[in-house]
């Protein structure tokens, strides 16, 4: 099998991706979730409000190249952001998607699904409000604690 001159390493690259100076704190983010390992926060052109990312603190460009333990572990917190995203904003379903071609950042895609025309990239707001942004940080947020106390 032939391998493509250039093609960058899974785990090391040679510059931070653009999720990396977001986690940093380099750039604005609007965070949802964080711990050690994991962190969820909303992106700039999301397909249905409340369209959040969850990405590895680690920078691993593909999802097939990463250790299944924390391969394991995002998806557990995107079946989270999941569960919060439909109670955030009354959706019945919640899609995920994995592309991981824009950013070399292993990252899912987790939103508020009401139908099939929701899953398509070509339809994603690209200058969503500040405003519409903040309300669904807060209601992911909340949904989080509520999600988060019934646990408890």
């Amino acid at each position: 099998m032939a391998s493509r001159s250039g093609s960058r390493a899974h785990y090391a690259c040679d510059m931070a991706s653009v999720f990396t100076k977001i986690i940093n704190g380099e750039l604005p983010g609007r965070f949802v979730y964080e711990d050690d390992d994991i962190v969820a926060f909303l992106t700039i052109a999301p397909m249905t409000q409340g369209h959040t990312l969850v990405v590895p603190r680690a920078e691993i460009d593909n999802w097939q190249d990463v250790e299944p333990a924390v391969f394991s572990r995002v998806m557990e917190v995107s079946q989270l952001i999941g569960k919060a995203v439909c109670r955030a904003f009354g959706a019945q379903r919640a899609g995920v998607i994995i592309a991981g071609l824009e950013v070399p950042h292993l990252h899912v895609h987790v939103f508020p699904a009401y139908n099939l025309a929701d899953f398509g990239f070509a339809h994603v707001d690209n200058n969503p409000s500040a405003e519409s942004l903040d309300e669904a940080q807060a209601k992911i947020k909340a949904a989080l604690a509520d999600l988060q106390s019934a646990a408890s």
